[in-house]
Formats: structure tokens, sequence, C-alpha cells
């Protein structure tokens, strides 16, 4: 019971954070609605959607992965929380507490989960207004919250595992630059990564151990059920998912255990 009230404790105190916090709340809204309107407009300006994207407009083709993206950013740069933590000792005072550290990880990892599911919820109910030709049922809606609940795992362990290894909040932010600007751009967020098989074969096979382009792939099928958009199955898109946050999860709890504070 001590475990379960010091999970419950530790994601608590960073929903709270989170929402004390109202310029990042608002920056993590209005950054993902710039790149809709920015690339939507100008990108699908040039774009022919009729032969392209079986006469879906652009902007409303990179809804899904605006979504993917909100996910990605939000989640992974939120283990800069631990670099800062471990800065003013906060995290020593946690530690301190007779919890394991597999229980600090879980909690935080929850926290930040809940952050990015908060700000999905936003861009989801703007877009049933914006695109309202999309597939908004109950079961679309779920199926959406779902994959992206296990890419924020995923990337939320990411993003612990980097802030546990680094002591400077610069160096974080230049690793997980490196590491999660990479994996939006190779997600198929903003182009249909079937065109690579032909033209850069090397970038579509590393698109394949790329996460995010499971997520992408299925919200986006789920979204706009054309075929032209199902790259792997939403089974296979599912598998994969679980098969990185199970291993995510447990990389993250053995990092927390050897963490140097």
């Amino acid at each position: 019971m001590n475990q379960l009230n010091g999970l419950y404790a530790i994601w608590l105190r960073e929903v709270k954070v989170y929402f004390r916090e109202y310029s990042r709340l608002i920056g993590s809204i209005l950054t993902p609605l710039l790149w809709l309107l920015i690339l939507g407009k100008g990108i699908g300006a040039s774009i022919d959607e009729n032969e392209s994207f079986a006469g879906v407009p652009y902007e409303q083709f990179i809804f899904p992965g605006i979504l993917t993206m909100t996910v990605l950013f939000q989640s992974v740069f939120y283990g800069l929380y631990i670099v800062w933590d471990r800065k003013i000792d906060f995290l020593k005072e946690v530690l301190a507490a007779p919890l394991n550290r597999s229980t600090v990880f879980l909690g935080k990892c929850l926290g930040g989960v809940t952050d990015s599911m908060i700000q999905v919820t936003i861009i989801i109910v703007l877009g049933f207004f914006i695109f309202p030709d999309l597939e908004y049922t109950l079961q679309s809606l779920m199926l959406v919250y779902l994959y992206l609940f296990l890419l924020a795992v995923i990337m939320t362990s990411l993003g612990l595992i980097i802030g546990s290894r680094m002591d400077s909040p610069e160096g974080f932010s230049l690793i997980t630059s490196l590491v999660v600007f990479p994996m939006y751009f190779l997600s198929g967020a903003l182009f249909l990564k079937k065109n690579l098989i032909d033209e850069a074969p090397l970038i579509y096979w590393i698109t394949a151990i790329n996460p995010a382009s499971y997520a992408v792939d299925a919200i986006r099928y789920t979204l706009i059920p054309e075929d032209i958009f199902l790259e792997y199955g939403l089974s296979r898109d599912l598998a994969v998912l679980i098969g990185f946050c199970v291993f995510l999860l447990a990389l993250g709890t053995q990092s927390f255990k050897t963490m140097k504070l």
C-alpha cells in the first residue's frame, strides 16, 4: 500500500506542477496549431491531393501527425524535470522515502503521460471543429487514445532514461533534440512512407524501426479510413508499440535503480 500511495503522490505532484505552468500549457497547444497552419496551408498549396492523398486535403492528412508530434515533444522533454529535480535536490528527498526506485520511475512516467494526454485531448477537440470530415466515432477515438497513450509511455520513458543520465539541462536538450526530430520527420507524419520504397529504400527501412511510425500509421487510418494510408496494419501497429512500451519501461526502471544523484 505504501508503494501505491507513493506512486499516487508522485503522479499528483507532476500533474499539479503542469497545471500551474500556464505558459507551458498554452505554448504546447499553440505550437501544433502553428505547424498545422503553416505546413498544411504552405506545403499543401503545392500538392495535388487527388494524385497524392486520395483527395484528402494536406492539412487534414497531417493532422494525425500533429497529434503524434504533440505527444513526441511533450513526452520526451518531460525528462528535463529529472535533471532539475536532481539539481534542486528534490529527487533526494523523494528517494529518502521508503519507496522503490521503480515506483518513483513509474510515478514520474504516469505524470508525463497524463500531461501529454491532456494536451492531445485539447488538440483533438479543436480538430473536431477544424476537420469535421474526420472519422469521429466512439470506437475511432478510443483507438486513437490507445495508440497515443502507448506512444506517450514510450516517449516519456525515453525522456526519463535520458534525463537520468544527464547532468545539465543544456546537455539534455541537445540529446533529446537529436533523438526526437529525426523520429518525427521519419515517422511519416508529413508524407506517405510508401513513396520511399523505390526512391530511398534505406530511409524507408529506418522508418520501420521508429515507434512513432506505427502510431502515425494507426492514427491516420483510424481517423481517415482509406486503404492508401494503412502501411503496416492496426494489429501490427499495436503489437510493436506494446513491445516498445515493455522494453523502455524495463530499461527506465533499471536506469533509475543505477542513477547517480
